[in-house]
């Protein structure tokens, strides 16, 4: 029975995650801030530990607890919305700490026992803005792009030791609550600048009205589950119709 550690699992992608590979009998740890015992099925197979992905120590009490895995799945992060200007570099430093340096912190942390026995998986979820550019996501995209580069040349250096990484690219999830903590984030720290005001606007506007297939977090899920078991599938797999819908232009420019 195989086991995987699951970040970032207190609501949308990461819940359904964990609760796929549940339904799926691996033995998962979910991992989360502040660790909240009544949101997955009560089962033998789990286990819930707290980990903060920006804190080292966090970080080593949670490896430690969690013994060997086979599967790493980085699903942690936070979401920012604003122009550039209106971005403090504490903000962005803030998104790069959780959505770049934390993937690496984590990965860092379970190579030694993936080396070791050389084998093991890690499943980094971005997004699928780094597909094309969106307007008042510079910050948010850089972060995720910056995790599609770190990955693709890390799993150069960790083919010779049969250590495997994949990348999952969600769509737009307006299902989950990760849109609305990012612009109750925009709030906090003083909404968008008033010379950019209509434009945010405008854009907001569009997003809010967004029609078609959209991604559901039981996309994601689906997407890390085939990333974590199917030897054969691609490095990139984008999760949800739209996010496909993305690939698929990209590719043909």
């Amino acid at each position: 029975m195989k086991t995987v550690l699951i970040t970032g699992c207190s609501s949308g992608f990461g819940l359904d995650i964990a609760k796929h590979f549940l339904a799926q009998d691996w033995n998962v740890i979910a991992t989360m801030r502040t660790p909240q015992n009544d949101i997955l099925p009560v089962s033998d197979r789990l286990r819930i530990l707290p980990l903060d992905v920006t804190d080292a120590a966090s970080i080593s009490a949670a490896i430690a607890a969690a013994g060997p895995i086979d599967v790493l799945v980085n699903n942690a992060g936070i979401g920012w919305l604003n122009a550039l200007e209106g971005t403090p570099l504490e903000v962005v430093r803030d998104v790069f700490e959780t959505n770049t340096f934390g993937t690496m912190a984590m990965i860092q942390a379970v190579l030694p026992q993936f080396r070791a026995r050389r084998e093991g998986l890690i499943v980094n979820v971005t997004s699928s803005v780094t597909f094309g550019p969106l307007p008042l996501l510079s910050v948010y995209t850089a972060s995720k792009a910056a995790v599609n580069a770190f990955t693709e040349s890390l799993a150069l250096e960790l083919a010779p030791f049969d250590i495997s990484v994949r990348i999952v690219l969600p769509g737009a999830a307006p299902g989950t609550s990760f849109g609305k903590t990012a612009r109750g984030r925009i709030q906090d720290r003083g909404g968008f600048p008033a010379a950019y005001g209509d434009y945010a606007q405008t854009v907001m506007g569009q997003m809010q009205n967004m029609t078609g297939t959209l991604t559901q977090s039981t996309d994601v899920a689906e997407a890390v589950w085939r990333a974590a078991t199917d030897a054969s599938g691609p490095m990139h797999l984008p999760a949800g119709a739209d996010a496909i819908a993305a690939s698929e232009a990209r590719a043909a420019h």
